[in-house]
């Protein structure tokens, strides 16, 4: 993948559908709150990469979809028209949805999915977040093509705590995804369907262009515009499914200021590694002599699992002057950028804990001896693939959302079951080079654990070397947390309390749990409803990775989840 800077005239504005609504329309709470009506259409259309041509699926007939603009504090309503051929809902990715789970989006958990020719407007405050969070489909693999930026500045008059308060000369959503040939919603029916691993993409892309290292894409690299000289604020979202990114501008320094809408204290680098479902924001000032050029911004996989295939092309914007990218292995670049992190201002971390939870993630195989039909069983030895979070597939429901099956007290125990475990089922060495196989199979369930509002939650996020170890961005919805330390091996306790950063953690929505390691999150339960957590390979979810917690209303009106909408689709 690539994309190109060139020192010369402005950049465009993406064009949005913006309108001003009633207070009543929007179910704001905040009465002061800014109202943004938006309108998005589901729709197919025709587009053209690597020489071949297609339908997919998209927000408005664009790809990458249209960037929301707001500020800190608005409240927006999103009326979301299903034209297109699939079931579909959209996520809010790293939106807190402060008592407004009804429009966090994910389908079966949250709501029921919206169907062709059917609508539903999500209602949401944007408020505590600044800096660049972005949305996507969160219906089997439409988000390939369904995304696009969320951009949230500081309220009128506040100005950006980096740069001297200056605000940059420009600002440049730069959205990193995967392009496959084939239609996304067929690679993962085919994997369901057999059982074994999805084909992988075809390309990596910058603002769903390829690049001109791709064939029949030079023409239609990426290229962003700047002047000489001045500092620019570029938005890194990378929407991939399944790949994990190292970034890098040739002839230049990119210091980090903000990741998953949290600012962090600048941090100077020339590469970054971002996970899916993660954002970074830098400040790059394009100070280099004169004459003018074009410099590349390049992308390629950080890949982590050793023997599993992966997309290794690179993607690029523009030309000639290359940047260069770290091995697609190297964890080391990996580590080095996520743990040199820190947050802007001191953490506001509660000392004692309620809630201290153990979770191992990670893939395994479901065995299929005596199933009969090999064709479901295209895994290794005769099996299919599966993944977990404490040896627990996680199945969606089909028929009523886990919110709604809560809110309602519908079929208590039919639906989902509270019984998630705090702790592996079966302590062992996670981290081993032959797990036995006897761990390999893990219980496939729809199971939730339940918080008391106003929990202080700890969580060990710990991977594990069954089948294959692998980097698993865990990502959990409606709530931020503070990344108090990360490391390799098994998690100790007795040692490894030591390394906690207490002091000035990064705060963010998506944490990379390391290859054959561990790491620790905080967080206080403070938003009810139902919340899904899941690695954001999408090929992990699909498989099982994944869990939700249920937080329980608190006291009184403020601390109580929402009434759902009147528009809330059926199942």
């Amino acid at each position: 993948m690539q994309a190109a800077f060139g020192m010369s005239r402005s950049a465009g504005s993406i064009p949005l559908l913006l309108l001003v609504v009633s207070l009543a329309l929007l179910c704001c709470s905040v009465t002061l709150a800014k109202q943004q009506y938006y309108e998005f259409v589901i729709q197919e259309v025709a587009v053209t990469r690597l020489c071949n041509s297609r339908k997919i699926m998209t927000v408005n007939g664009q790809f990458p979809g249209p960037a929301l603009e707001v500020n800190e504090g608005d409240c927006l309503a999103v009326k979301v028209t299903n034209k297109g051929a699939y079931n579909v809902t959209v996520h809010w990715h790293g939106v807190r949805q402060m008592r407004t789970g009804w429009s966090d989006g994910p389908e079966f958990v949250t709501q029921c999915p919206i169907r062709p020719g059917e609508s539903y407007t999500y209602r949401f405050t944007v408020a505590g977040q600044e800096d660049t969070l972005w949305w996507h489909a969160h219906s089997s693999w439409l988000r390939a093509t369904v995304h696009g930026a969320l951009i949230i500045r500081p309220r009128a008059k506040v100005p950006y705590p980096f740069n001297n308060g200056k605000p940059p000369a420009r600002e440049i959503p730069i959205i990193l995804g995967e392009w496959w040939d084939m239609n996304p919603i067929d690679v993962v029916r085919m994997a369901t369907r057999t059982g074994a691993a999805p084909n992988i993409s075809d390309a990596i892309t910058v603002n769903g262009q390829p690049g001109d290292l791709y064939k029949c894409s030079s023409k239609d690299t990426t290229t962003f515009p700047v002047k000489s000289g001045e500092t620019n604020l570029l938005r890194f979202i990378n929407a991939a499914l399944n790949t994990e990114l190292f970034v890098s501008l040739a002839g230049h320094t990119m210091t980090v200021v903000g990741a998953d809408a949290s600012y962090t204290k600048p941090y100077a680098t020339s590469v970054l590694m971002i996970a899916p479902g993660q954002t970074t924001d830098v400040l790059v000032t394009f100070d280099q002599p004169a004459p003018p050029g074009r410099y590349y911004l390049a992308a390629r996989a950080y890949a982590s699992a050793q023997g599993v295939p992966f997309d290794n092309t690179t993607t690029s914007g523009s030309s000639p002057a290359m940047p260069t990218l770290p091995a697609y292995n190297d964890t080391a670049t990996a580590t080095a950028f996520t743990t040199s992190l820190r947050g802007l201002r001191k953490a506001e971390l509660p000392s004692h804990i309620d809630e201290n939870l153990f979770f191992t993630v990670g893939v395994g195989l479901f065995n299929c001896s005596g199933a009969g039909d090999q064709q479901s069983c295209g895994g290794p030895n005769n099996t299919r693939f599966t993944a977990s979070i404490n040896n627990v597939s996680f199945v969606l429901p089909t028929t009523v959302s886990i919110l709604q099956a809560h809110y309602h007290a519908i079929m208590p125990g039919a639906v989902f079951t509270a019984d998630f475990p705090a702790n592996p089922p079966v302590q062992f060495d996670y981290t081993a080079q032959n797990v036995s196989r006897a761990l390999w199979q893990p219980e496939p369930g729809t199971k939730v654990y339940k918080l008391k509002y106003g929990a202080v939650v700890q969580v060990v996020l710990q991977g594990t070397n069954i089948f294959a170890a692998e980097n698993h961005p865990i990502h959990i919805h409606g709530y931020d947390f503070y990344i108090l330390a990360e490391g390799f091996g098994n998690f100790d306790a007795a040692t490894d309390t030591a390394k906690f950063n207490l002091d000035d953690p990064p705060m963010r929505n998506t944490v990379g749990v390391p290859v054959n390691g561990w790491a620790v999150i905080r967080f206080v339960a403070d938003n009810p409803g139902v919340w899904l957590m899941h690695c954001h390979l999408d090929v992990h979810i699909t498989w099982g990775l994944a869990m939700a917690f249920l937080v329980e209303d608190g006291v009184g009106v403020l601390q109580s989840l929402q009434a759902p909408p009147p528009d809330l689709p059926l199942c």
